[in-house]
């Protein structure tokens, strides 16, 4: 299998909900839910980088579509990583989402290994890392 990731889909509860804040209160680019028109094919995509898409789903249709059972999510299945060039950038990004309606779990704070970074949970319980590491190539 050649390593090709083009689309991360995360479950929510409320598409709505969810909508509001990623488009309105983090600011990602989308054409807003599409696929409605179907049984279980509501969905929105977000344009994160070249060749990459966020969408946003509801659980209850990706389990259908995956045929498996709707389960409690962890916060810590995994972390959406989002890089910055400076620590002023993750204190800003962490600031509005806050605004935008997340948990804080992990102010911005120097990292052990140098770098500079907080955790946020979206509506949803889903983690983000807002992160700035020294020896990373600055990000566009």
């Amino acid at each position: 299998m050649k390593p090709r990731v083009s689309v991360i889909t995360i479950g929510v509860n409320d598409l709505n909900e969810a909508l509001r804040f990623y488009r309105d209160g983090l600011g990602f680019p989308t054409e807003g839910i599409v696929g409605e028109e179907f049984d279980h094919g509501a969905v929105a995509f977000f344009d994160l980088q070249p060749g990459l898409k966020l969408a946003i789903w509801h659980r209850k249709d990706i389990a259908h579509e995956a045929k498996v059972n709707v389960h409690d999510p962890s916060p810590t299945e995994f972390t959406l990583g989002h890089n910055v060039n400076s620590k002023t950038e993750v204190d800003r990004v962490m600031d509005q989402a806050q605004r935008a309606g997340a948990n804080i779990t992990d102010p911005a704070h120097p990292t052990f290994w140098g770098g500079y970074s907080g955790h946020f949970q979206d509506p949803d319980g889903h983690m983000w890392e807002v992160v700035w590491n020294q020896d990373w190539d600055e990000v566009e």
